[in-house]
């Protein structure tokens, strides 16, 4: 984690000498015992799920979930399905277009989520996608979720997720797989709701912040805080907050 010249080499942990446990330099044939060799279907190792609102070609709106996604700094980069309504809409080119919303649900939202899950707005459904996929044209109808205008992209921001961050999408480009597009999108504005930021501060506190998580297919909110990076902002702010939980999974 640091960008230090020294090497492994030089210490005497190097040499097989008194290795702790777990360590790099165990013998292979130790570590071996404690792991398998698996080759499973799918990596989602657990990622924040979002909901993205993009412009269909018809000035219509297509709602999407999607659990490929990251930041760095101001821009999130996103995964998606290179057959699907989001991909078509981002993808066709620079201009509105490219604009959208990317809305983070809590924990106890999953079931608007999921219902969400089985729908494209493709239409016909794409042959990559799974059997039980089918066309919905209205999915904010479908899911229950409610759109709320933007202030700056054309695309509605969904109303009941507590963070939603207004993007334009700069760069769209293929996977190397062929099977995916990456996106990078440029947040231009967020909203968060009142009781996940630190009072006073521009801060998400992350003692009250719960993000719903995709693990393996399988929906989950955080548990208690475990600890923080020395970069953290709002270490002294939230550790009162962080002992007691609400039953949709955040923390007050």
């Amino acid at each position: 984690m640091n960008n230090s010249t020294d090497t492994l080499t030089n210490s005497p942990m190097a040499s097989g000498t008194n290795s702790p446990p777990g360590s790099v330099t165990e013998p292979r044939t130790a570590a071996e015992t404690r792991h398998v060799v698996i080759e499973p279907s799918i990596l989602y190792f657990g990622t924040p799920v979002v909901l993205l609102t993009t412009s269909n070609d018809d000035g219509s709106v297509n709602l999407a979930p999607i659990s490929s996604a990251w930041a760095l700094g101001q821009v999130v980069v996103l995964g998606l399905g290179a057959d699907g309504q989001t991909a078509h809409n981002l993808g066709a080119g620079p201009g509105p277009r490219r604009e959208l919303v990317i809305s983070l649900p809590a924990p106890d939202q999953w079931p608007a989520v999921e219902r969400l899950a089985p729908l494209t707005g493709r239409d016909p459904v794409p042959a990559s996608k799974p059997p039980a996929c089918r066309f919905e044209p209205d999915k904010f109808g479908a899911s229950g979720f409610t759109p709320v205008p933007s202030h700056l992209v054309g695309p509605p921001r969904v109303a009941e997720c507590p963070l939603q961050l207004e993007a334009y999408a700069d760069r769209v480009r293929p996977d190397v797989s062929g099977h995916f597009l990456i996106v990078e999108a440029v947040v231009r504005k967020v909203h968060a709701t009142p009781d996940i930021v630190v009072p006073g501060t521009d801060h998400i506190d992350p003692a009250a912040w719960s993000p719903l998580i995709y693990n393996f297919r399988h929906y989950f909110g955080l548990g208690p805080e475990r600890g923080h990076t020395y970069r953290s902002e709002t270490a002294g702010m939230t550790a009162e907050r962080s002992c007691h939980v609400r039953p949709g999974g955040t923390y007050l």
